[in-house]
């Protein structure tokens, strides 16, 4: 277990220098920050006075070895439109995004796994055959129409949940705000986190189904069968436990892509999180707000594929984690 968590602090480190490197490079290509920090009225030699103030005249070497050091101090930069530090104005957002993707993921365990068991056991069945054609629908459909779609039915027409914006927060453990402790706050995350849980409901059924079905002709199932043990241990304890594997690859792998989902889900529902902080960022050219954000969310991909291949071991006591983290 030690050897596995050392290579993986080091593949952590390895990547998180790249992610740096990549989006401290891209910040000359988004535009001049300075443009729209300042009026039209502002003179050439202010600009440049501002330029050389902040640093932009400097190398990119210069520059990404200063950007290096204070990251490494914790600081990655001041916002240019919130004067404030970075990573204080995006963990204010995080606890939106979070509680948006908690409640995503929720949603697509408690309605991708009952659906995709039923089509594996009964295949044939009606409600089998609507499931696989609900799923082809909605891998073929982008999440903002699906997003827009539900906006207008659940919002316009029938007028059963607010279209955008968090609702009512409570304090929770004296520093969280969350929306999940009172029933406004439940109304305003219901279309959001519905329309981020399609993104991935279609995936995680026909993966449930298709390890499912392959693990039911198994030997093990066989015998099982051949023991008289009912039909549900069979199913859900023996059959559906050894699917979770391959399952618990691609969910890792698609929470993290969860984060990149919510800047389409949160800009079109007007989410207060980091997607729509990223988007307002890059809209005012917002260059460390854009950097750290990447450098975040890329935090967030590492630990996340850290804890899944931890639970590996949990799942599955034979899988040997120090070989795993090769």
């Amino acid at each position: 277990m030690l050897i596995f968590l050392l290579r993986r602090f080091i593949q952590a480190c390895f990547v998180m220098v790249i992610i740096s490197v990549i989006s401290f490079a891209i910040q000359d290509k988004l535009g001049d920050p300075v443009q729209q920090m300042v009026g039209m009225t502002v003179s050439v030699e202010e600009r440049q006075q501002l330029r050389e103030q902040l640093g932009l005249n400097d190398s990119f070497l210069t520059q990404y070895w200063r950007f290096t050091k204070n990251a490494l101090q914790g600081d990655l930069g001041t916002s240019f439109y919130y004067k404030k530090p970075v990573l204080e104005v995006i963990f204010q957002k995080v606890p939106a995004t979070l509680e948006l993707a908690f409640c995503a993921i929720v949603l697509v365990v408690l309605i991708a796994t009952p659906f995709g068991v039923l089509a594996a056991i009964k295949p044939k069945h009606a409600i089998s055959r609507i499931v696989m054609i609900v799923t082809s629908i909605g891998l073929s459909v982008p999440i903002f129409i699906v997003a827009i779609l539900m906006m207008y039915l659940f919002s316009i027409e029938w007028n059963l949940a607010p279209s955008f914006g968090r609702g009512e927060t409570t304090q929770v453990l004296g520093f969280w705000e969350s929306g999940l402790f009172n029933k406004d706050g439940l109304n305003h995350l219901l279309l959001p986190s519905l329309s981020l849980a399609f993104a991935l409901m279609p995936i995680f059924t026909r993966l449930i189904r298709a390890e499912m079905m392959e693990v039911l002709q198994s030997e093990y199932i066989r015998f099982a069968w051949s023991k008289g043990l009912s039909s549900n241990r069979i199913y859900f304890i023996h059959a559906l436990k050894n699917t979770m594997l391959p399952i618990i690859t691609i969910g890792g792998i698609q929470a993290g892509t969860l984060v990149a989902y919510t800047i389409l889900t949160e800009t079109i529902f007007q989410w207060p999180g980091m997607g729509f902080l990223f988007m307002d960022a890059v809209s005012r050219v917002d260059t460390p707000l854009i950097s750290a954000y990447l450098i975040v969310v890329g935090g967030m991909f590492v630990i996340t594929n850290t804890v899944v291949d931890l639970i590996y071991g949990l799942v599955n006591p034979t899988v040997r984690l120090a070989s795993h983290g090769l």
